[in-house]
């Protein structure tokens, strides 16, 4: 609880700089860096989204962000916060969060993708509401596991199951990407609510980037921007508390699982379902 309560103070004390680690590309202005570089915007309106990335790119890390998404009837809209490589045969690890009417709650989405395929949908609701004021959203990369993390506590892990076949992204460099685009067609229980462009513009908003990891072509961790500066995320795994929260949170909060949707996958599921259900 010690070192908890101490990598929860770090985050929120951190001089993250927006200016140094990252630069918006794309939206013709409608991201905007603020506050002197510790804090950025972007907006969607009913002709652009926006977006921004790392200057870096890494192999294997912990990448933490706060946000603050779009407030109020957010329905049709989707803020992201992923890691992802290029080309046809990419990786990819994505948090992205899906808007929804006044009143009702966002869905977060995740996903991995390993050279170029994907299909490792789980979702969840949060148990707070994401829009009052900023928490924090970290993914945790290394050789042997991928967590997904909500202010700290767990909230999936895709372990490496490569031994039995099973893909894992580990030889190509990623990104930081963050976004606020339409999806309009999909994103909002499924497709059947749409986006109410008289609330637009919709903001969402970003602070305290912070990454401790393996900069491409350089010694691991020296470009961490984490005051708590440790190199435990590279053998980070869950210890029994940590599996109790990851139960919690599964048990009570999961809204969607790929490894339980027999309609979709009638051939039978990816063999990592057969493993440990948490």
């Amino acid at each position: 609880m010690l070192l908890l309560c101490i990598l929860m103070a770090s985050l929120a004390t951190t001089s993250a700089d927006f200016y140094r680690d990252a630069e918006i590309n794309w939206g013709d202005g409608r991201g905007k860096i603020i506050e002197g570089g510790r804090a950025l915007t972007l907006s969607l309106d009913q002709y652009s989204g926006s977006g921004f990335q790392s200057k870096n790119e890494y192999l294997f890390g912990r990448f933490d962000m706060q946000l603050k998404l779009v407030p109020g009837n957010s329905a049709g809209t989707v803020t992201t916060f992923f890691l992802s490589s290029q080309g046809a045969g990419h990786d990819e690890i994505d948090f992205e969060f899906l808007g929804n009417a006044t009143g009702e709650p966002y869905t977060v989405h995740t996903n991995v993708y390993a050279q170029g395929k994907g299909n490792k949908e789980q979702q969840f609701q949060l148990w707070f509401d994401p829009t009052a004021t900023f928490h924090t959203y970290s993914i945790v990369w290394n050789q042997q596991r991928i967590i997904f993390m909500v202010d700290n506590i767990p909230i999936r892990v895709f372990n490496n199951y490569e031994s039995i076949g099973i893909p894992f992204p580990k030889n190509q460099p990623m990104r930081v990407y963050c976004s606020l685009w339409n999806a309009d067609d999909w994103a909002t229980q499924g497709g059947r609510v749409k986006t109410d462009w008289t609330k637009a513009p919709f903001v969402a908003s970003y602070r305290n980037f912070n990454i401790n990891g393996c900069v491409s072509g350089s010694t691991c961790g020296s470009q961490s921007t984490d005051s708590f500066n440790t190199q435990a995320w590279k053998t980070q795994g869950l210890d029994s508390n940590g599996r109790n929260r990851l139960r919690w949170v599964q048990q009570k909060y999961m809204v969607y699982n790929y490894c339980n949707d027999r309609p979709r996958f009638p051939q039978g599921f990816s063999e990592e379902c057969k493993r440990s259900r948490f």
